[in-house]
């Protein structure tokens, strides 16, 4: 395309539209300098004129991102003059930041991580959680819980596992949902050391009007319950590289861009000061979705023996189940978060390796209030973009510019990783982590959940449920009688129509496949060791 444009300006000998042409003549838009180097007589033709030079590659690259931040800030400042008067200082400083973004993206747009130089993390930058003393004296645990504030990551919906509003509603068990038990947590915490560790959540405009709902009903718990919203960024078509949205209506049309926004809303929002001013040096980030993600003693002793420590990642042991998650490395010197989207294609193998990679990002982050702030304020905070390609129904390509919160780790001083158990990562992406944390391998106490001390293995089962039968959450919930004994279970695969009775126990691995028309009914009672059950198996009520 850009050959073809350069021989027809050539060709023509007449403007091209991208020209701009002074009274006098002259030409002042260095893109026209670019067309004018094709230009050509007939008598002195020469073919590779019309080869681009890689200098002349770089100046159109230039010149055509510079084109498409100008028609973006266009855009968004037709959008800004949309918005209610009540909401136009919020627009205005969403669009503002969407086009620093924007600018990141293209000018990083190719570049890509020097792969020699990845080594992995050496001796002290990952600490072994089992060797953290932690805290003794209970005073001083109550001193350090008074600098802390619990952070959830609460801008998800439910949609994925067939439910309405944000996920942090979905019951996990015993009618408590993922809100209810972080409440309990926070709760108990003052109750046991009298201190508040104030819960703070990170909505999106998707789940926050639901939630400021839920909140009502935690009036007289005792402690304090915060929430501010992310930012709220338009989509953007991936060919044309401009907004999709033409007004502030369209909430299909926006997008919250990750948990990576988390540092500047927090800033944006008042929220960091307002922390800063209770006394507060640290918040624990997690996603609200993670039930192992609870505030920690022997967390709590790091920090409070490391004050020069501004960042803590908890990571764990990478299995074959995690082989995309990212993991810490050691980049020139760095400690850094480096995420499967950022690996060559010819090294994609060598990243899921186990041998080398062998820990991975639980995104349960430590991160010092006051160094927040510092990095905010001196616009020093770098994090890279992530592209999400999306196909929208109609077939438009659009992409959503975001940003992992843990790979700002690389901006704070002295970081670190902590290689926490399994226990510690629980999260409910699908109804099969449902299972599991609804099983009678853990119990709840005061919003915690317990591994049982009948569990022989440390390692969580592998468990597959197929689709369509136990995507949704109400059609799971509808295939179980009661959720079946997994305390010897390794691994369950179950596809197919299949129903589960009372009090059916599960051990070693367990495949159950039900083939297209057929349907099978484990019977109550029933335990299952190293078996495949197939075919078709009913069992009527007379």
């Amino acid at each position: 395309a850009v050959h073809l444009c350069l021989a027809m300006a050539a060709i023509s000998g007449r403007n091209t539209p991208t020209e701009s042409l002074s009274g006098d003549g002259v030409d002042k838009d260095p893109r026209t300098k670019l067309l004018r180097k094709a230009s050509f007589a007939p008598s002195t033709y020469d073919p590779d004129i019309l080869v681009l030079k890689p200098e002349d590659v770089v100046e159109f690259k230039k010149q055509a991102h510079a084109d498409a931040v100008r028609n973006l800030q266009d855009d968004l400042r037709k959008l800004v003059s949309t918005a209610n008067t009540n909401e136009r200082e919020s627009v205005m400083a969403n669009c503002y930041n969407f086009l620093l973004l924007f600018q990141q993206y293209l000018s990083e747009s190719g570049s890509k991580i020097d792969w020699s130089k990845i080594n992995p993390p050496p001796e002290g930058m990952i600490q072994r959680y089992n060797q953290l003393p932690g805290l003794k004296d209970p005073a001083r645990i109550t001193e350090t819980l008074r600098k802390v504030a619990v952070v959830k990551l609460n801008g998800g919906l439910g949609t994925s596992m067939g439910c309405v509003g944000p996920k942090s509603a979905i019951t996990v068990r015993e009618d408590l949902t993922f809100l209810d038990m972080c409440v309990q947590q926070s709760q108990t915490l003052h109750e046991l050391y009298g201190v508040d560790v104030p819960l703070v959540l990170m909505n999106s405009f998707n789940t926050h009007k639901d939630t400021e709902k839920l909140l009502r009903k935690y009036k007289a718990v005792n402690c304090s319950l915060i929430a501010f919203n992310q930012s709220k960024f338009p989509r953007i078509y991936k060919e044309a590289l401009r907004p999709m949205p033409v007004d502030c209506e369209n909430e299909s049309e926006w997008y919250p861009p990750g948990h990576g926004d988390l540092y500047e809303s927090l800033h944006q929002s008042g929220v960091l000061q307002k922390l800063i001013d209770e006394g507060k040096e640290w918040i624990f980030v997690s996603n609200i979705d993670n039930m192992g993600a609870t505030v920690d003693n022997n967390i709590l002793g790091y920090i409070d023996a490391h004050p020069e420590c501004e960042f803590i990642m908890e990571v764990t042991d990478k299995t074959k189940a995690d082989v995309k998650g990212g993991t810490l490395i050691d980049y020139e010197g760095t400690l850094r978060l480096l995420e499967v989207a950022q690996v060559p294609k010819d090294k994609l193998e060598e990243f899921k390796s186990i041998k080398k990679f062998k820990i991975f990002n639980t995104n349960n982050l430590w991160i010092k209030l006051s160094a927040i702030k510092r990095l905010v304020e001196q616009k020093t905070i770098h994090m890279e973009v992530i592209e999400n390609a999306k196909t929208l129904d109609d077939g438009s390509k659009i992409i959503q510019l975001e940003r992992a919160v843990g790979s700002a780790i690389k901006n704070f001083s002295n970081p670190v990783g902590i290689n926490v158990p399994r226990a510690r990562f629980l999260p409910v992406k699908k109804t099969a982590d449902l299972l599991l944390v609804m099983s009678n391998l853990f119990t709840v106490r005061q919003g915690t959940l317990d591994m049982s001390p009948k569990r022989m293995f440390p390692e969580m089962p592998l468990i597959k449920l197929g689709d369509p039968h136990f995507t949704k959450v109400k059609e799971f919930l509808q295939r179980f009688d009661s959720i079946p004994d997994i305390l010897e279970l390794d691994h369950l695969t179950v596809s197919g129509n299949v129903t589960f009775g009372k009090n059916v126990v599960l051990r070693g691995t367990v495949i159950i496949i039900a083939n297209h028309g057929d349907r099978i009914d484990i019977p109550a009672g029933a335990e299952l060791e190293n078996k495949i059950v197939t075919g078709n198996l009913r069992i009527v009520d007379h």
